[in-house]
């Protein structure tokens, strides 16, 4: 049987993602993203299409690394301003049945106490469709805006997140059982005390003596996803992701990196089917070849390219306002996101990029691959990328909206669907039933499912 492809749309609560400028284009709505019927006529859509889910990105802090200060990112809207993914989640989920919300919310910055319960209680109204894209950040602006000097070093992040993931497992998993909860309304009774447990952490990082305030909720820990690329990142993510994102401008970084994620998988002692990678990938599709060429041309146009380099300034950590278009990039390593300089250094010593390259690259989709094509073409292509790299599927990055997306569901999906590629209807489920086709919750060897095994020793039985 054919292996099917999986899809979320990438998007973020702003004007602005990873098309910079293209927010001017006179067909795109992406400035309506503060207005509740933007999301959820957007959500409709992608249900329509079968999509898995909607992958929203988020970044505490602003891209202020390009020329040393944050006017380019302001006058260019480049992923600011930007809103609180969490809060349009319900409303999206309240017109759809199936579609999956990947929440990416930065650990650093939140207390894990707060955070479980706004996972839990997002899992409930969702009827156990949330995610957790788990990120630690990457912008020096953001550690600043939270009290702090600068952001930790880009290791340290990834030990205390370790942490974090421990004390919010306890929260999620251990501190109630499944049938705490009676509504004995004879007896009045609404929980039954005995069948409750005080988390107790302490911990080089977190100290947390308390009880969860949610009841448990379909899925109790949601299906955590992940885009760590460094050797750090892909460690942490073989260990608790259950979803991978990850992205890179060819075939060749792209197949390299599954190759090394996969090893890390099985390093821990985790089937490779418990997870699932997707690439970040953009699409231009037309009605043929000739359309969906005419469409990039019309689209660059609009490229903000000074807005590119901001992105990029902001993920590497590098000031590429002090270089030369025609400068080769450069590997350097600081406490950024260590994969986006990779990508385009050593990852693929075969190809030489320059900064001018790298911002018209960026600027149509951020840093993944470019399919332009009919849908015949589009399909093959996606099919090809899914055979030579071993991806799941994609995460797919928006150019115009909502244009782009809605012309993939009416052109691209039934071209999919009519080869076997792609499904024809959803499975009843959760969201980890319907991607990872077992029960609603995570199993072992998964931390998570550990901390559930072992709740009363981990927690204390009160």
């Amino acid at each position: 049987m054919k292996k099917q492809i999986r899809l979320n749309a990438f998007d973020m609560n702003a004007a602005s993602h990873q098309s910079p400028g293209l927010w001017r284009h006179p067909r795109d709505r992406s400035t309506n993203y503060a207005r509740l019927d933007y999301w959820t006529d957007l959500a409709r859509t992608l249900e329509r299409g079968k999509f898995d889910g909607i992958f929203l990105a988020d970044v505490m802090g602003i891209y202020d690394v390009y020329g040393g200060t944050p006017d380019v990112a302001l006058r260019g809207g480049v992923q600011v301003p930007v809103n609180d993914p969490s809060l349009i989640v319900p409303a999206m989920a309240m017109v759809t049945e199936h579609l999956g919300f990947g929440v990416t919310c930065t650990l650093s910055y939140e207390p894990p106490y707060p955070f479980a319960r706004r996972m839990s209680t997002l899992d409930h109204l969702t009827n156990g469709r949330i995610g957790w894209n788990i990120v630690t950040g990457y912008l020096d602006s953001a550690a600043k805006g939270s009290g702090l000097s600068k952001q930790a070093s880009h290791d340290l992040r990834y030990a205390v997140a370790d942490e974090y993931m421990d004390v919010v497992y306890k929260l999620w998993e251990a501190s109630w059982d499944d049938d705490a909860v009676v509504v004995d309304r004879a007896r009045g009774v609404y929980t039954d005390p005995s069948k409750v447990r005080r988390i107790h952490h302490r911990g080089e990082n977190y100290q947390v003596d308390a009880v969860h305030l949610t009841e448990p909720s379909p899925q109790r820990t949601p299906v955590l996803y992940q885009a760590g690329a460094s050797p750090k990142g892909m460690s942490f993510a073989a260990k608790h992701a259950e979803c991978i994102f990850i992205n890179g401008p060819s075939s060749v970084v792209l197949s390299k990196t599954v190759r090394k994620i996969r090893e890390q998988i099985a390093a821990q002692g985790r089937e490779q089917s418990s997870i699932l990678i997707f690439a970040g990938m953009t699409v231009i599709v037309g009605r043929d070849d000739k359309e969906a060429e005419e469409r990039l041309n019309d689209y660059r146009k609009y490229i903000d390219r000074d807005g590119a380099l901001a992105l990029m300034s902001g993920w590497t950590g590098i000031d590429f306002s002090s270089y030369d278009k025609n400068d080769r990039v450069q590997h350097i390593r600081n406490d950024a996101i260590h994969s986006a300089v990779d990508r385009f250094t050593i990852a693929d010593p075969d190809r030489v990029w320059t900064i001018g390259e790298v911002a018209e690259f960026v600027g149509i989709g951020g840093a993944g691959p470019l399919i332009v094509g009919s849908p015949q073409r589009v399909a093959d292509e996606l099919e090809k990328w899914m055979e030579d790299t071993g991806v799941d599927g994609f995460n797919l990055m928006y150019t115009v909206m909502p244009e782009c997306m809605t012309d993939f569901v009416d052109l691209v999906v039934p071209e999919l669907q009519q080869r076997g590629a792609y499904k024809a209807d959803y499975t009843p489920g959760t969201l980890r039933e319907k991607l990872l086709g077992g029960g609603a919750r995570t199993s072992l060897p998964h931390p998570s499912a550990v901390f559930r095994a072992n709740a009363v020793e981990l927690a204390g039985a009160k």
